[in-house]
């Protein structure tokens, strides 16, 4: 569906995370760390590029087209390998320029496939995650913390176990919803991309028997950071893929906080406390005409289903490899974008539902009317200030299982021995004043 019904949603990932954007960035890779080597004194066979030729292998690193990655898929069905195909068809391109005719076979230099790999599968990571990601993850909890600043002092019943619970409002509730996701996107722009070009088993074994002098480690810390990414020291074949199940670990967390404002919002509307606009044209129901569903947040909750369970197999599986490497991995990485598009669709969905909402203070208010037992609690409490004896269960007995009225709430007040200023206190208290520091907490929120 990724490149189906949703195609257009996610169509900005199709250049990072399809097979041509697998195979722009392997290109890419290939030619800078040609480049590298020709920096490098101590391999005194790729010597310095020219301006003219340093200008072509720029254009051919950042302009690999489409038609480039055809070529290359058409010398795989030959070689039956991907990067090697890469690597024939680089060389290919080099052709014609007398200073890379001169050291070809420089291209592709003692790297295993998987170094061109990881430093491509990080270049994908960081570009998804910076250009995509967060900004969408920002926006989620933008809005999430405009709606909850208008509604911070919208009184409404609190629910635990799903029954009547001391008051709070809308907007504290959706600031905790704002601040916790806060926290993940944070975690998530903190998680290192880590590359490694090392070679067969990380330890340099070909490039140190080739060229003794050269400080291999050192060069490739200054290839790998250069690209922009964090070098990992302690490699086998493979980078091990840490980082990534911290990355995805951090966004399934995301994931799973706005599961839960999803659904919480949803029964939200179930219960009146929000509205939803209707839209011209749209249909709730194909029989029921009458219908204006949710769907929004039901459609974001499924996707983020979907992007969990992907993510979480990527989590566990890729830092997993047998000794010093195998394959199973590969086909994993390949699915790299899925969990990202699936949760980049549920954002979406999310915003779209949370631009519907209108909050109804009104049927807030009348719910909080309707349940004066929850002033059990701040009763009882201030009973036990004064040093009432048995308070709780004078209010179990008043309270518990049973509607309470303003009149009977306060008739039972009025018989309490404490002094007039906390009576007073307590004649005038109601469940919509008994919300705490509900307001102050909102108000304060910063994201």
């Amino acid at each position: 569906p990724l490149d189906g019904r949703y195609g257009g949603k996610v169509k900005a990932l199709r250049r990072i995370f399809s097979e041509y954007g697998l195979i722009r960035f392997r290109a890419m890779v290939e030619v800078r760390w040609l480049q590298q080597l020709a920096r490098e004194e101590g391999v005194s066979e790729v010597p310095p590029f020219s301006e003219a030729t340093q200008a072509m292998l720029d254009a051919i690193a950042t302009g690999f087209s489409v038609e480039d990655a055809l070529q290359v898929k058409s010398v795989e069905r030959v070689t039956n390998h991907d990067v090697k195909a890469i690597e024939y068809v680089l060389k290919d391109k080099f052709q014609g320029n007398e200073e890379l005719e001169r050291v070809l076979e420089f291209t592709h230099f003692a790297c295993t496939s998987e170094d061109i790999n990881n430093i491509s599968h990080g270049l994908m990571m960081t570009e998804a995650i910076q250009e995509h990601v967060l900004p969408a993850m920002d926006q989620v909890i933008k809005e999430i913390a405009r709606v909850a600043k208008e509604l911070a002092d919208v009184p409404m019943m609190s629910r635990t176990h799903g029954q009547p619970a001391s008051p709070t409002t809308m907007g504290k509730e959706l600031a905790n919803a704002a601040y916790r996701l806060k926290r993940q996107r944070d975690q998530l722009q903190q998680v290192p991309i880590m590359g490694k070009i090392a070679g067969a088993v990380g330890n340099y074994n070909a490039h140190l028997l080739a060229y003794p002098d050269v400080d291999w480690q050192g060069l490739a810390e200054t290839f790998v950071t250069s690209l922009g990414l964090q070098w990992n020291p302690y490699v086998t074949q493979i980078e091990p893929h840490d980082y990534m199940a911290e990355a995805f670990g951090a966004i399934i967390r995301f994931n799973n906080i706005l599961i839960d404002f999803d659904r919480d919002t949803w029964g939200y509307i179930s219960l009146g406390y929000f509205k939803q606009k209707t839209i011209a044209g749209e249909v709730g129901s194909s029989t029921m005409p009458h219908k204006v569903n949710p769907i929004d947040f039901e459609n974001s909750e499924g996707n983020l289903g979907i992007a969990n369970a992907i993510m979480d197999h990527l989590s566990n599986k890729l830092p997993i490899s047998r000794w010093q490497r195998d394959l199973t991995d590969s086909t994993v990485l390949r699915n790299l974008g899925v969990g990202v598009g699936h949760s980049l669709l549920a954002y979406q969905s999310t915003l779209r539902g949370i631009s519907k909402l209108e909050a109804n203070a009104a049927g807030m208010s009348a719910d909080l009317d309707n349940n004066w037992e929850v002033l059990a609690e701040p009763i009882q409490t201030v009973m036990r200030r004064y040093g009432i004896p048995e308070p709780y269960e004078k209010l179990k007995a008043l309270t518990r299982g049973n509607r309470i009225t303003r009149e009977g709430m306060q008739a039972f007040v009025a018989t309490l021995e404490i002094p007039q200023e906390a009576k007073d206190q307590l004649m005038c208290l109601t469940p919509a004043t008994y919300i705490g520091n509900a307001v102050e907490q909102t108000k304060a929120l910063k994201v």
